[in-house]
């Protein structure tokens, strides 16, 4: 009985092409929505936690500027300063530090021989370059003693060297900053873009001292970046911070800091959620079109029973059961689902890749996403099947031979 329902089935989708082919359709695309979809709620996923794992998860980043007294919100650099005293205290007298740096940085424009270029430049201590996982492609990283003498030396990136000197080894070269002239002593590898679609190696890292006293001319810092041990001890850290800083500032009990703490651990579970949530939206929008073509599967297998009202009652008359009209009709549908499918995984991996190549995003395919699709394809297909397979096998054969 199987087989020959099996069979029957067959041959009706193969003496409809275009009908088959336009249910199929509809569970095609939304299959393939589905993966494309998650995939690409996935690829947000793992480029925020790739950037965010490259800047390092059990970073503190203070800087000046937090609430004034009356609770109003100070810009940053408003209010008290914080200064490279800050950054020492802070070293001594909290625990669980891994390391520590500060920093100041602006953007100037860049003349080497008669290139020129306009890009950030930061002032920082040797220590920086450990803590944002820098590394050194050519050359060799500034020192204490460097920073010590205020010395004109500095660490560029690859797009500076790329634009700077597109044909000559950059190392030892000298270059202007703001009239001011500067040796080339390294050349850092390439980082790439940022989460944020900034390019990290439009970069020129110099002695924070020289930044401080022969470019700008001020004797505070920014940015003070603090490295915990691991994530598990950052928040107490982060308490310990806080609390030398307002001694420091001599912020009293009940007032507002004015300096601004931010948590990288913290910022990562908020970017994280905020992902999860973009991939939940996506992936319920796509599920929406594979629920559209069930609705599509019911659709056509209703206009096929009626077509075929004859045939059944033909079948009926020749010793067919409920149970034959019933499952022949049920394989059909199911067989749209399966086939519908597989080939919405195919189109759906395609679509990823293709997103991945031309626009840029970046995708990652979940197989999970692909078996709960599968399954949900065939699950729609079945369910959609029932209706028009129960009144195709409740036809009583007398009125269905009438049937013009």
């Amino acid at each position: 009985m199987l087989n020959e329902s099996i069979k029957m089935a067959l041959d009706g989708m193969v003496s409809n092409k275009l009908r088959t082919f336009l249910t199929l359709l509809g569970i095609i695309i939304g299959v393939g929505a589905v993966i494309a979809m998650v995939s690409l709620g996935f690829g947000v996923k793992e480029s925020i936690k790739d950037n965010i794992s490259k800047l390092g998860s059990n970073l503190l980043m203070v800087s000046s500027g937090g609430r004034t007294a009356t609770g109003a919100r100070l810009a940053a650099g408003e209010g008290a300063r914080l200064t490279f005293e800050d950054m020492q205290a802070i070293e001594k007298q909290v625990d669980g530090i891994a390391g520590i740096s500060a920093s100041v940085n602006t953007s100037y424009q860049l003349v080497a021989g008669n290139q020129n270029w306009t890009s950030r430049v930061e002032g920082t201590t040797p220590s920086n370059f450990a803590i944002q996982n820098h590394e050194l492609n050519d050359g060799r990283l500034f020192t204490e003693r460097d920073m010590n003498s205020r010395a004109r030396v500095a660490v560029i990136g690859k797009t500076v060297a790329d634009n700077l000197f597109p044909d000559d080894d950059p190392v030892g070269q000298v270059m202007r900053i703001n009239k001011a002239p500067f040796q080339i002593i390294g050349v850092l590898k390439a980082k790439g873009s940022s989460g944020m679609g900034q390019d990290q190696d439009d970069t020129v890292i110099i002695p924070l001292t020289t930044a401080q006293n022969r470019m700008m001319g001020i004797t505070h810092v920014q940015r003070i970046t603090v490295q915990a041990e691991n994530e598990n001890v950052i928040n107490d850290v982060q308490a310990e911070v806080e609390q030398v800083l307002r001694v420091r500032h001599k912020i009293k009990d009940g007032e507002y800091d004015d300096f601004t703490i931010s948590n990288m651990a913290a910022i990562m579970d908020t970017m994280m959620e905020t992902a999860n949530s973009i991939t939940l939206l996506l992936g319920c929008i796509a599920a929406i079109s594979l629920l559209v073509g069930g609705i599509g599967i019911m659709n056509i297998m209703l206009v096929s029973v009626t077509e075929r009202t004859r045939e059944i009652g033909i079948r009926k008359a020749l010793g067919a059961t409920y149970n034959n009209i019933l499952l022949q009709f049920l394989i059909e549908a199911m067989v749209i689902g399966i086939v519908g499918g597989f080939l919405g995984v195919v189109i759906g991996v395609i679509a990823s890749y293709g997103i991945s190549s031309f626009a840029g995003w970046n995708t990652v395919i979940s197989w999970w996403a692909i078996v709960v699709a599968v399954v949900f394809s065939v699950g729609i297909g079945l369910f959609f099947g029932i209706y028009p397979a129960r009144k195709a096998a409740l036809l009583d054969p007398i009125d269905a031979l009438r049937y013009e």
